[in-house]
């Protein structure tokens, strides 16, 4: 039998809005197509041995806990973060666990976060948020409504592609029209919710390229998403004019 080993990099401090809720939903989808699936839960302190995972969750969290977390982040972490993401291991990082992957993070006083590197992008805060629900493009078979509440102005670098493009809200920075940010497989998102639940393209999409990465197949059995989709496009039709 498959087996899908999934690394949920600091839940007890990165889950703002359900976003644990994305590690239950891969769960269950895994699950359905009859294939086995195992969470480890990797905090501070524990050590990060990425050829122990194919899939990665980092969730999102406020300037404190990027703060905390930043030391521990910064020691192995980082190198087998780094490795995963060059190797192309399947990530999934949402809003602070998005901005953690740049290079760094400048809060609108001025104070800057040096983060990890591991894709070419950085983050300036700004006073005013960007919130509300916001949808976004990525294919002609893929558009994601989901949540966003952030300060930070996320600007992309070489290398790195936008997971989609806005069709309302604000996204990466209110600027450019991007939201997110993909490199490999890693994909990177400012939209709490959580967004797969209610996302289940995307979700899938995740699977697939795991799989691809482990067996070199990305089939996947047709599920039934009537209720995931309903609960999508309610969010579009009454919140996205």
């Amino acid at each position: 039998m498959n087996k899908i080993r999934i690394c949920h990099l600091y839940p007890d401090m990165l889950n703002l809005y359900g976003d644990r809720g994305n590690v239950i939903c891969l769960k269950r989808r895994i699950e359905q197509r009859g294939i086995e699936c195992e969470i480890s839960e990797v905090t501070m302190g524990k050590s990060l041995n990425p050829n122990d995972y194919d899939l990665f969750f980092i969730g999102g969290g406020q300037d404190f806990e990027q703060d905390v977390l930043l030391k521990d982040l910064k020691g192995e972490k980082e190198k087998a973060v780094r490795f995963a993401v060059n190797e192309g291991k399947t990530i999934l990082a949402i809003c602070g666990g998005y901005q953690m992957l740049g290079s760094y993070y400048k809060t609108h006083d001025g104070t800057q976060m040096d983060f990890i590197g591991a894709l070419d992008f950085y983050t300036v805060g700004a006073e005013k948020r960007m919130i509300g629900n916001y949808a976004y493009k990525i294919s002609d078979k893929i558009t994601v409504a989901g949540f966003e509440n952030h300060s930070g102005r996320t600007y992309l670098g070489n290398g790195v592609k936008p997971l989609g493009k806005i069709i309302h809200g604000f996204g990466n920075n209110g600027e450019d029209k991007t939201e997110g940010a993909v490199f490999n497989n890693t994909f990177c998102t400012y939209s709490h919710g959580p967004v797969l639940p209610k996302n289940p393209e995307l979700a899938d999409l995740l699977i697939s390229r795991t799989l691809e990465t482990k067996y070199g197949h990305s089939e996947l059995i047709e599920l039934d998403d009537e209720f995931e989709l309903k609960a999508k496009w309610y969010v579009l039709d009454k919140y996205i004019k």
